[in-house]
């Protein structure tokens, strides 16, 4: 009895923020954001050259261009938050394990709960932002992307006015050219050719100046201070007149119609669709912050390594865990799209996959009558 009664007085004492946890969650966080970058700047670079290469096409255009790099970089962070800390979790414990803080730890009376309490005060709020940027801010920024991209491709042949350069627009009824532009996309000294289709009458303008105008119903060039001509070819009967401003409607490309991106999906409709595909998707977002919890769990006992193995002396391993994990995922929302398995065990079947790991892994650390006994007194 008073046994358990210093042991309850020593746990009141104790604070609820310790030096060790501070400086675990310091060196996590630190060697996470690191990571994070690292990875983000790799894959958004690579996707960068890809835009790049588009814009340079026309396909993309350069007003366009930095907002969807942006946006790729909130989806590249959404999607590498768990492999950020897994790696964090393997390196920093790593090192700890390297310099024989461990044992230290071990020594003063500090077991896994006490090493497994520091490193989840930083994995249980990053887990969180994982479900935020997975649930809204993902969808979210993949929305916009795609109607940024609807959008280049159905306006692409109005941003090819340049100076000194004949441009062709709806489908060739409307030639265009002028002789200079500033830097405000206003064009000097303009002459344009249309062709009516129902009477067969073509039209000639020439202005001082001319600027692109989007409304609702379409984009517009406005020309200003300037003369049109128009009448039919091989005729004498011409209609000659002067305008201080006179628009022409450009028609816009129509793209063909597209498959629904269910990236693009917001995740309350998610919720309410029943179809299996949509059902994957939803697992597809909850694997990102449950991946990040099952990672770090399975990286704590994966961090031992021996004195002379180096910080890196279980990263192989790690990677070959998280490898087969995302994998495995994938393969799982392909089955429940596919009508291969069911949908609960789409959703749970990877993670306790990865649980059972963790536990193998904790008990080869500690022995399996420690991990009995924990087990006995989580329940009584």
């Amino acid at each position: 009895m008073k046994k358990d009664e210093a042991k309850a007085r020593q746990k009141a004492m104790r604070p609820w923020v310790t030096v060790l946890d501070k400086m675990v969650v310091q060196d996590l966080l630190k060697t996470f954001l690191a990571g994070l970058s690292v990875l983000v700047l790799i894959i958004v670079s690579r996707q960068f050259v890809r835009i790049l290469d588009q814009a340079i096409s026309g396909q993309v255009s350069n007003e366009t261009l930095l907002s969807i790099l942006g946006l790729k970089t909130i989806v590249a962070a959404a999607e590498f938050l768990p492999v950020a800390l897994f790696l964090a979790v393997l390196m920093v414990l790593g090192r700890m394990y390297r310099d024989h803080e461990m044992a230290t730890v071990s020594s003063a009376g500090g077991g896994s709960g006490v090493i497994y309490r520091a490193v989840f005060m930083l994995v249980v709020p990053v887990s969180l932002l994982a479900a935020s940027m997975s649930l809204i801010a993902e969808p979210w920024a993949e929305a916009k992307i795609l109607k940024l991209v609807i959008h280049d491709e159905e306006t692409s042949e109005t941003r090819g006015i340049a100076a000194g350069k004949f441009s062709e627009y709806s489908q060739g009824d409307l030639v265009f050219y002028v002789e200079t532009m500033d830097a405000d996309k206003k064009m000097y000294k303009v002459f344009v050719q249309s062709l009516e289709h129902d009477n067969k009458a073509v039209s000639v303008i020439t202005a001082e100046t001319a600027r692109m105008q989007d409304s609702s119903d379409g984009s517009y060039i406005i020309f200003e201070q300037g003369e049109r001509i128009k009448g039919q070819p091989g005729t004498l009967d011409y209609v000659v007149e002067q305008f201080d401003e006179y628009a022409v409607r450009l028609d816009a490309k129509t793209s063909a119609p597209r498959p629904v991106n269910l990236q693009t999906v917001p995740t309350y409709l998610l919720w309410q669709h029943k179809t299996k595909a949509y059902i994957a998707e939803f697992q597809r977002r909850l694997s990102i912050p449950m991946g990040a919890l099952l990672l770090s769990f399975v990286a704590v006992p994966l961090a031992q390594i021996s004195p002379r193995g180096g910080v890196y002396g279980n990263m192989l391993v790690g990677f070959l865990i998280y490898f087969s994990y995302g994998n495995l995922t994938r393969i799982s929302q392909g089955w429940v799209t596919n009508g291969t398995i069911s949908t609960w065990f789409g959703g749970v079947g990877v993670d306790l996959l990865l649980l059972i790991v963790g536990s193998l892994l904790l008990a080869r650390l500690y022995g399996w009558y420690w991990l009995v006994l924990r087990i006995k007194a989580r329940v009584a």
